[in-house]
């Protein structure tokens, strides 16, 4: 469509950034308290992107975190840098797992335990061999987090620079260089344990454990290293609280917020077109922010003509870089001959990002009884919940997946916002006892839509999670689901297309496409202040600002925070 002069609104600004989730936000809010003239642009009508709380149930007053629901990368640094009044509360119990082939009993991962109560859990479902594996391979982890969690708001390391942080031979070859699985193998005996721990490496992510690849070791990598801890902690007042003290540090330090703003497109050189209240705008800045996901940038930057070459650049690219998997075009470059299959398939998931799950979210009366008697619904539904996640069952899952069909018994997670921070009900509500429930099932590729179609899989994905839940309950859950204010159960499912079509997510993925180790890579160019920061695109005054960045991913703020540095050092502030 024709820009019209007279609907034309010409905003000069220092930055344009394009996506108001919460990196966005979090570059906003940097940026004009360092004096730059920001303007934000969101297409939704309100902000906070996946971190939003939302009245999911038609008449029920619960305010659920829709889409991200924990929060453990989101630096302390930001927070203070911010003035940010966000409060997170840790969760005592860390996981309990129904053993599947007897749900009588479970393992149930306790942070203030005794070590002899630990060994008793364990051998509760006769894994006491493993007890002490978990403590030290945790402690492996720990350590792991303490050097590296730190680095993530500072200029990139170097491979060696973080081999050297790390400092532990061991640690490093066992997380970085061979596959999640053959580790976790080596290093517990217990099938149900196995995959308690795989589980960290696979959220989101569509592989297998002992992929060369290593897509599951930086899914793990990120899982156990936030705030130099691991703890995910619950949001009191859900995500959008998160992303409300965003907005608010935003506007306070006087950035411009525009909502109902869908770009059109980007130019390279800083001019943003866009539509707000029925007319076409345009805003110019000496850069701009990409808080999209970069296949959706790479569409706004309307390089289609120039696919040949843009192809041929990103294959050359991949494969000098080892493959560096922050880099992603929406091109399908011309797989060269001799490549090796995992290459080959790594070029095709960078061109194509696919979310691998389904999103549940439940209202329910009270929580459900459990067939292990000997642990309370409130303590088991206190951490993470694990349903059918022996690492068998992950495995079978996933070939089944990869085959186009859906996984029955699906892998579920589960966690029980309300036992930790009840303020998202209403009073009435919390004094009635309901509870909400978000599960997150895994092995649900993207490419499942495209077998059944949507509204099918979205039933049929919702048929699987009330099944994988009723297959460890003492009672159907059905029975404790609330209903709206029209009589319809609480339930809200939400495939990789919702995602796509909710929150302009090319296939659903929740990482924006493929994670990145949080390092440069040998070879990687770090010549310019976007470089170090991991935030640069070919284009020297268009950055990453958001999942999709080096070191993006979750609810973080991070990409937000090292774009505003990047763009504050290269201004020489």
């Amino acid at each position: 469509m024709p820009l019209l002069h007279h609907e034309r609104a010409r905003h000069d600004h220092d930055v344009v950034i394009v996506g108001g989730g919460h990196n966005g936000l979090t570059a906003a809010a940097y940026l004009a308290r360092a004096g730059r003239r920001v303007l934000l642009l969101e297409r939704d009508d309100h902000l906070g992107g996946a971190a939003v709380s939302a009245q999911a149930f038609d008449g029920v007053d619960a305010r659920l975190s829709r889409y991200s629901y924990l929060v453990s990368l989101l630096p302390q640094r930001i927070i203070d840098d911010l003035g940010l009044d966000i409060r997170l509360v840790r969760r005592r119990f860390s996981s309990y797992t129904p053993d599947p082939r007897d749900p009588s009993r479970g393992l149930l991962v306790d942070a203030d335990a005794t070590p002899e109560a630990s060994v008793a859990a364990f051998a509760k479902v006769d894994a006491e061999a493993d007890a002490a594996a978990w403590g030290s391979f945790y402690a492996d982890t720990a350590r792991l987090a303490e050097r590296l969690f730190p680095t993530l708001t500072e200029p990139l390391p170097t491979r060696e620079e973080a081999r050297a942080l790390v400092d532990d031979a061991r640690a490093w070859s066992e997380f970085v260089e061979r596959p999640l699985g053959e580790v976790v193998d080596a290093r517990f005996t217990s099938d149900l344990v196995r995959g308690v721990v795989a589980t960290d490496g696979l959220i989101g992510t569509f592989t297998e454990l002992d992929d060369p690849s290593l897509d599951a070791n930086r899914c793990f990598l990120y899982h156990v290293i936030g705030g130099g801890t691991g703890d995910w902690d619950v949001p009191v007042g859900g995500m959008g609280a998160v992303t409300g003290e965003l907005a608010r540090a935003a506007r306070e330090a006087g950035a411009e917020l525009v909502t109902g703003a869908e770009v059109l497109s980007v130019d390279p050189d800083g001019r943003v077109i866009y539509l707000h209240d029925g007319g076409e705008h345009e805003a110019t800045a000496a850069t701009v922010l990409s808080n999209v996901a970069p296949a959706v940038l790479e569409r706004l930057l309307d390089t289609a003509a120039d696919a040949a070459a843009v192809s041929e650049r990103f294959t050359e690219a991949l494969v000098d870089s080892a493959i560096a998997p922050a880099v992603q075009s929406p091109f399908v470059p011309d797989l060269k001959v001799g490549l090796p299959s995992v290459v080959r398939e790594r070029l095709r998931h960078l061109a194509e990002p696919e979310g691998a799950q389904v999103k549940v979210n439940l209202l329910l009366t009270r929580l459900p009884r459990l067939r292990d008697t000997s642990v309370a619904p409130e303590v088991a539904f206190a951490g993470t919940f694990h349903i059918n996640e022996l690492e068998s069952q992950l495995a079978t899952a996933y070939r089944t997946a990869a085959r186009g069909e859906v996984p029955s018994p699906l892998p579920c997670e589960i966690y029980c916002h309300t036992l930790s921070d009840p303020s998202i009900l209403a009073p009435e509500l919390v004094e009635a006892g309901y509870q909400t429930l978000t599960v997150f099932g895994l092995h649900a590729p993207h490419r499942l839509v495209e077998r059944l179609g949507n509204d099918a899989l979205r039933e049929r994905l919702q048929a699987e999670v009330l099944a994988s839940l009723n297959s460890v309950l003492a009672e159907p859950i059905e029975d404790v689901i609330a209903t709206d204010a029209a009589g319809r159960p609480c339930i809200e499912v939400k495939t990789t297309l919702d995602l796509e079509h909710a929150l302009a997510m090319p296939g659903g993925n929740i990482f924006h496409g493929p994670l990145s180790w949080p390092w440069a890579e040998p070879g990687a160019p770090l010549a310019t202040p976007a470089e170090r920061w991991g935030v640069a695109t070919r284009h020297p005054h268009v950055l990453l600002c958001g999942s999709g960045a080096v070191r993006g991913g979750a609810v973080s703020g991070i990409g937000g925070h090292n774009a505003a540095m990047a763009v504050l050092e290269a201004s020489g502030a």
